[in-house]
Formats: C-alpha cells, sequence, structure tokens
C-alpha cells in the first residue's frame, strides 16, 4: 500500500507539472492604435527632401549677360524687343517652364521648358516677336513641376 501511494504522489506531481507547463501564459501582441492625424501609420522615418522652391526671384529685361542675369531690369519694352526673364532657383533638379501671356487677350503667347539641375542656379528664358509686339500688358509665369514659384508683369509700349 505504500508504494501505492508512492506511485500517486509521483503521479499527482507529473499531472500538476503538465498541467502548470500546459497552463504557461503567452504574452499577447502589443495593441498597436490605429493612426490618428497627428501620428503617422508607419515608424518608419520619412525620407528627408529638399523643399521644392516656393518662390524664386524673377528680373526682366531686353539684355541678359554671360551669367544667365538681367543686365538692366526693366518692366515696360518696345514693340521690337526681345524680352528676357532671368529666374534664380537652388535645391533639387528639377524642370522649370516660363508661360508668356498677353493679358490684354488672355492669350498665351508661348511656353518654354528647361531642366535645371540641383544646386544654385540660374535660367535665362526669352521671346521675341518679328512682326513687334502688340501694345498691352502682359505676364511671364516660372513654374517648377506645375506649380507657379514665381511672375512678373511688364508692358509693351
Amino acid at each position: 500500500m505504500r508504494q501505492n501511494r508512492s506511485v500517486q504522489a509521483l503521479l499527482v506531481t507529473v499531472v500538476a507539472v503538465a498541467a502548470l507547463a500546459g497552463c504557461r501564459r503567452e504574452e499577447p501582441d502589443p495593441v498597436v492604435p490605429p493612426p490618428t492625424a497627428t501620428q503617422p501609420a508607419t515608424t518608419v522615418p520619412a525620407p528627408v527632401l529638399a523643399p521644392a522652391s516656393s518662390t524664386a526671384p524673377l528680373t526682366l529685361g531686353n539684355a541678359i549677360g554671360a551669367d544667365n542675369r538681367i543686365a538692366t531690369p526693366v518692366n515696360a519694352f518696345s514693340s521690337g524687343d526681345t524680352i528676357h526673364a532671368s529666374v534664380e532657383t537652388d535645391g533639387e533638379a528639377r524642370r522649370l517652364t516660363a508661360r508668356w501671356t498677353h493679358l490684354d487677350s488672355d492669350q498665351v503667347v508661348t511656353e518654354e521648358h528647361k531642366d535645371v539641375a540641383a544646386g544654385a542656379q540660374v535660367t535665362h528664358f526669352h521671346v521675341s516677336n518679328p512682326d513687334g509686339w502688340p501694345t498691352g500688358r502682359y505676364q511671364v509665369e516660372i513654374s517648377q513641376d506645375g506649380n507657379v514659384i514665381s511672375s512678373s508683369e511688364f508692358e509693351v509700349r
């Protein structure tokens, strides 16, 4: 009988150990709240990109220097002038567009596109009309990747 009790005690111990092992509690996955407007959806930081130019100095004139800068800035031109625009940008490589518009007739005269290298750059655009410009108000808009970054109105007398 004594041996029977030892076997029973051993059996109870084995069952108890097995039960405790089977009841081992797994740690639940951490609860991650859904992203909010102030909290990003991921914890991986977004790449840092140089900001696109929001504005760029724009100068108009009827003569341009070797450095693509306007020799003498003016905003009033003669009918036979070639009209030059000089725009300064700095940042990533970009595509600039100059859109020349005759404001009095609301007609686009021309558009010109230029790819500009990264870094500080001075880009030159120009328009001419062999028949002479009609008198009136005009505007040139400079866009970077479709967003206007500078504009200037001028007059032909």
